[in-house]
């Protein structure tokens, strides 16, 4: 097993040729790869193969199990000027990497889990009133008092909506989002027709909040109405920046502006009715861009599709079932709690932000939100009144944040299942999932540049996949408790029962409603994305088919003894062939597995000890996540073994039939033969493997 080295020399201790901050030390029953035995010194034992580590501190691996070794931060140390900045700029915009066993750590209490979760919920109740009011007032300023049965309403399907997803966290205590309950209860296909919904629902999300938030900045600095989609550009490049940085202290940022949203909108609605009370005929002064009384007649269909507008308050009700993972322990209960605390703020916010506007006239205007008339009229334009503006634009922008806790981990979770590429499972420095942080913002970032960073013609778009996704979940939940019949099954099924007839009349009602005005969009969106999503795990299926292992022959003849090294990521047709071709130039063949998880790298071993006995495999903890950095550290150690022996590093490559498929696939070998190309001593072999049909 590997050993410990020690500053002082021993008897078995062999001194190498080389950098010795490089060298890595790989004692083992069986050598990992021979090279040639150097000349023996005195008091020196022949036959031992490893690499003399120099200091601790100094230390590219440590020596972990039989035949595992563990990548230090030095074998991530930059090699040239450009590797020093990039990793200067990245440390001070992200921080300083983490390491994979540092994840627990990264777990939120329930207190920063309400900022982190419930931003986007709590949000809505700053527009939800104002979506209501603009299709209402259609039918002339009399219209305006259905908007108390309207909210009343949508408070009542608010609570069962929050019942429901109780059953779900209870049930899913490692994270149910609809997307994992609609396809284990329902198949494959609803399955992926709740991660289109759920993924076009955290897009919009990001730009409906981020849009609402410039348009309080708007009603608090009418002069900055020319600079609306600047500002809420710039607001997603800081809200995905800040989000790299990780989970948990992206919590510690928005925790401050939610609580701080918290606070002052009850310090609005509660001097809001003490002014009413004392003096009951305070009206809202109408706002120069109040929207135009109509003389439409009050129908059903209009007051279906203000109830449709009004039911955005709801958006942001599934985040925390789908987070529960990112609590601390015990996850589900506090996850329970938490989504409590959350239904409850937003019910009680919402009706009374609704009263507060029939009791003062409110009338709905283009560029002054309703919160910002309630406060003028309360407050006037003093401090108080800019302080609640101020809390209102940030926890609007910020509750972007919640689609940025969601969103990654959906794709993370697509990809592990095959029907997104496998980058998105990568964990960045921060352990954040960061290649879905940066398309979440990017596609948000072109949303809002569409549509103006305009809140109303972003709104229509937004509620239908909400309530899709609402539905499926709910309706495999009642699969879940028919099929499982566990304790109280019956009560959770009627719960459960109630909330998904209640989601899919809303859906119905939406989509209906709000289809010619640009909820059509939302559905092209959800089916393109779904197709997606299929097509490209049919393609990972063929792959799989084409790679499978089933009794092929392994090696040919050796050749040499010139040492060739092989990455491996699995046991499959393309690293057979790759192995087979490097042991056909030697029988001095290594095979190296890097791993950021140190019990897949045991079980690795033990798969490919029953698979490929002959060939030696060296498994490299690598808990900074990286690939490229200890790979290149340990071909440098073997390297500096050798007085001018070449080193060759054989890669497997794909054919695919479509050049676009090769992107589908992880680009480690692209990457890491980019990097070895810097290596004069270095032979870089690939051998292709056809996955063409």
């Amino acid at each position: 097993m590997p050993e410990a080295s020690s500053e002082r020399e021993t008897d078995t201790e062999e001194p190498l040729h080389g950098d010795e901050r490089s060298f890595v030390r790989l004692t083992r029953k069986r050598p990992a790869i021979e090279v040639e035995q150097p000349e023996v010194q005195h008091g020196q034992k022949p036959g031992q193969r490893f690499v003399r580590l120099r200091r601790q501190s100094e230390r590219h691996f440590e020596p972990q199990d039989e035949g595992t070794i563990r990548a230090t931060q030095r074998s991530l140390a930059p090699r040239s000027g450009m590797e020093h900045a990039v990793r200067f700029v990245r440390r001070v915009a992200v921080g300083a990497p983490l390491s994979t066993e540092e994840i627990e750590e990264q777990r939120l209490p329930k207190a920063k889990a309400l900022a982190v979760f419930s931003s986007d919920a709590l949000s809505s109740s700053a527009y939800a009133t104002d979506e209501i009011l603009i299709v209402l007032v259609a039918a002339g300023t009399g219209a305006l008092t259905h908007s108390l049965m309207i909210a009343g309403s949508i408070a009542v399907l608010l609570a069962i909506v929050a019942f429901s997803y109780r059953q779900t966290i209870r049930a899913y205590p490692n994270g149910g989002g609809a997307y994992i309950v609609a396809r284990e209860n329902l198949g494959e296909v609803p399955g992926l027709i709740a991660a289109a919904s759920l993924a076009v629902d955290y897009v919009l999300t990001v730009s409906v909040s981020v849009a609402a938030g410039v348009l309080a900045i708007v009603s608090a600095f009418p002069s900055l109405e020319s600079y609306g989609v600047e500002l809420a550009v710039g607001s997603i490049a800081l809200i995905t920046l800040a989000n790299l940085r990780g989970i948990r202290e992206s919590g510690t940022i928005f925790a401050i502006p939610t609580y701080g949203f918290i606070v002052s909108f009850a310090v609005l609605i509660l001097a809001g009715f003490v002014r009413v009370a004392l003096d009951p005929g305070l009206q809202a002064t109408v706002p120069a861009s109040a929207y135009e009384p109509g003389a439409s007649a009050i129908t059903a269909f209009l007051v279906l599709r203000a109830f449709a507008s009004g039911c955005t308050a709801l958006t942001g009700i599934e985040a925390i079932s789908n987070g529960i993972p990112a609590f601390t322990k015990p996850e589900s209960k506090n996850a329970s709690t938490t989504l409590v605390w959350m239904a409850t703020i937003l019910v009680t916010f919402f009706l009374a932000l609704t009263v507060l506007a029939h009791m003062l006239h409110v009338q709905p205007a283009e560029d002054v939100s309703v919160p910002a008339q309630i406060g003028q009229t309360v407050f006037g334009n003093g401090l108080v009144f800019y302080t609640i503006q101020a809390f209102t634009a940030l926890i609007l922008i910020l509750a972007a944040n919640t689609s940025y806790a969601d969103f990654p981990r959906l794709a993370s979770i697509l990809a592990r299942d095959r029907f997104l590429p496998h980058q998105f499972t990568f964990r960045g420095d921060r352990l954040a999932f960061s290649n879905g942080i940066i398309v979440l913002g990017l596609a948000a970032s072109a949303l809002v540049i569409a549509y103006q960073a305009n809140v109303t013609k972003l709104i229509p778009l937004y509620a239908f996949g909400v309530f899709v996704s609402f539905t499926l979940s709910q309706t495999g939940m009642l699969r879940h408790w028919r099929r499982l019949r566990e304790p109280g099954w019956k009560r959770s099924m009627l719960i459960n029962g109630v909330g998904a007839v209640a989601t899919a009349v809303v859906a119905t009602i939406v989509g209906v409603t709000k289809f010619e005005h640009g909820a059509w969009i939302s559905m092209l969106a959800m089916a393109v994305l779904a197709t997606l999503f299929w097509t490209v795990h049919r393609h990972f299926a063929r792959v799989e088919r084409k790679l499978r292992v089933e009794g092929v022959s392994l090696f040919g003849t050796n050749q040499a003894h010139q040492p060739v090294i092989v990455p491996v990521d699995e046991v499959n047709l393309a690293t057979l062939r790759t192995l087979n071709y490097g042991r056909s130039i030697s029988d001095n063949l290594t095979a190296v597995h890097v791993t950021d998880d140190h019990a897949e790298g045991q079980r690795f071993r033990a798969l490919w000890e029953s698979t490929v006995a002959d060939v030696p495999l060296v498994v490299i903890d690598s808990p900074y996540r990286s690939f490229v950095a200890p790979f290149l550290s340990y071909t440098d150690a073997i390297s500096a073994r050798g007085t001018g022996q070449f080193l060759t590093v054989v890669l497997p490559e794909f054919r695919t039939t479509f050049p676009w498929e090769r992107w589908l696939h992880n680009q480690s070998a692209r990457r890491l033969r980019n990097a070895l190309h810097q290596r004069s001593n270095v032979i870089i072999a690939e051998v292709p493997y056809p996955l063409e049909d």
